[in-house]
């Protein structure tokens, strides 16, 4: 199951932020996944419950947005939205497509909340 992998890596990078930002803990998570990604979204969540267990994260909501598939066309040059099974240009309906998009799991924001502030900040 490597979505533990992945999650113990996202603690990583959340821990460091929130320690740099002086962070009591966090209240979100937000993360932007592609269909092409090849992580499942509830085993990432499953995982996430894991792996933040004893973190500064741990009564974090972990909020998976999903990322469409994007190409270009190697004809036109067009740049469209795509099917993950159905890599065509939408332009001109080829099928001599690069992904430009969708292929993605990235951290997109974290919510912090600092001890001397009873307000939280958000970081993207």
């Amino acid at each position: 199951m490597h979505e533990l992998a992945i999650c113990e890596s996202l603690m990583d990078q959340v821990e460091r932020i929130a320690l740099e930002r002086n962070a009591q803990c966090v209240t979100s998570i937000v993360i932007g996944m592609g269909p092409l990604s090849g992580v499942e979204a509830q085993l990432l969540k499953h995982a996430y419950s894991i792996a933040s267990t004893g973190t500064v994260a741990e009564q974090a909501e972990l909020i998976v947005e999903s990322l469409p598939v994007r190409v270009r066309c190697n004809s036109c040059g067009a740049e469209s939205e795509a099917l993950a099974n159905k890599l065509l240009c939408k332009t001109c309906g080829d099928w001599h497509t690069t992904v430009i998009g969708g292929d993605e799991l990235m951290l997109l924001s974290v919510e912090l909340e600092k001890p001397d502030e009873l307000s939280a900040e958000v970081l993207h």
